[in-house]
């Protein structure tokens, strides 16, 4: 068995249905009996069998790890958001029992199912490649930080960027641009930056790229959306948290429980087995917890849309470079294969003939590391 929550990702199964489609399996040549049976992400699924004194304790509740974290940071309402960051960022707004097709680069998903004949409630889903490590990239390659949390002190040690927009799209840029032509660059650097201004313009990409993903839900919803839910271990920076409020124009809203996908794992268990009578209890739960640290937005409507144009016209200088790798490679790979022929010199018949040829000097090209500075 698997829970629907997992199945939608395998893009064999009919979202708006919550069954296996018949017509993509045909086309790929996947017998549909050797799938597995799709449940509800609230159900008693079996019993412990085998392990001593745990046997016969249902096993009950199964989520992917975002649908359980939309479900543990409480986001039961149409509307209602959550952020994860991590390595990457991963958004997730409730579009309630419908599900909205995504016209704007984003995807269409199950939000979770809690009982096998509870309705189903949808989401809508932005993925961001770099978050947390571009944080890493900073420490591990250009080693101007030893420790994660140092780029927050960093960050808070200038009053801005110095005018440097960093686009961290090492590997191409996901939702909702979804260019893997883009290549990470570093616009408008001086001979006044510092690592200080590297570490805060780091910080700046993760909040705007958040940004973009929730410019896209407004855009096939065609509504504003309200306070948004954070988890994740980029949100104890509180630089990030308030940046990113203002950037978006919205309360950020970090729970006191951090776990938010084992807590919203547990709670589609405890609904499956009585435990919990109503998933409005998620509610109580999180409010014992501590309830949530809010971030409000402090940044006026003008200042906020002269940010988000310079990030989009830094993300735009980022298309279209992927072509350099493969010229820098075609290059390369000329220098070696001249190199190899001339490392081989053709026997002369003369009295030096037995002496070993001199090595050849050529210019080669640098390799290109994905990122261009400008």
């Amino acid at each position: 068995i698997t829970d629907i929550s997992n199945a939608s990702r395998y893009m064999l199964m009919n979202v708006a249905e919550g069954k296996w489609d018949a017509a993509i399996c045909k086309e790929l040549g996947i017998p549909m009996e050797c799938l597995p049976t799709i449940k509800s992400n609230a159900e008693v699924y079996g019993t412990v069998k085998g392990f001593g004194k745990l046997d016969g304790i249902r096993i009950a509740g199964s989520l992917g790890d975002q649908h359980a974290a939309l479900l543990g940071q409480g986001c039961i309402e149409t509307g209602s958001s959550k952020n994860t960051y991590g390595t990457g960022c991963f958004m997730l707004l409730n579009t309630g029992e419908k599900a909205v097709p995504s016209a704007s680069g984003l995807l269409t998903t199950i939000g979770f199912k809690l009982g096998e004949n509870a309705p189903t409630t949808y989401a809508l889903e932005g993925s961001v490649a770099c978050a947390g490590r571009t944080v890493q990239w900073l420490r591990d390659n250009l080693k101007i930080i030893k420790e994660a949390p140092e780029v927050e002190q960093h960050a808070l040690s200038v009053q801005d960027t110095g005018g440097v927009t960093l686009v961290p799209a090492f590997s191409g840029l996901f939702a909702p641009y979804w260019r893997e032509d883009a290549r990470a660059v570093a616009v408008g650097m001086t001979l006044y930056t510092r690592k200080e201004h590297l570490c805060r313009a780091a910080l700046e990409a993760v909040a705007f790229s958040t940004v973009d993903v929730m410019e896209a839900m407004k855009r096939d919803t065609g509504k504003s959306l309200g306070n948004m839910h954070v988890d994740g271990g980029m949100t104890a920076n509180n630089f990030l948290m308030q940046l990113q409020a203002n950037l978006l124009g919205v309360d950020v809203l970090r729970a006191r429980m951090p776990e938010a996908t084992v807590l919203g794992a547990a709670f589609a268990a405890g609904l499956a087995v009585g435990f919990y009578k109503d998933i409005k209890d998620i509610k109580a739960i999180l409010e014992k917890a501590g309830g949530w640290e809010s971030f409000p937005s402090k940044m006026v409507v003008e200042d906020r849309s002269k940010e988000y144009i310079r990030w989009k016209d830094a993300v735009q200088r980022s298309l279209d470079l992927q072509k350099f790798e493969a010229q820098a490679q075609k290059q390369l790979d000329q220098a070696a294969a001249a190199k190899r022929a001339q490392a081989t010199p053709v026997a002369q018949e003369t009295k030096v003939q037995n002496e070993p040829a001199p090595e050849p000097v050529l210019d080669e090209q640098p390799v290109n590391t994905g990122c261009r500075f400008w």
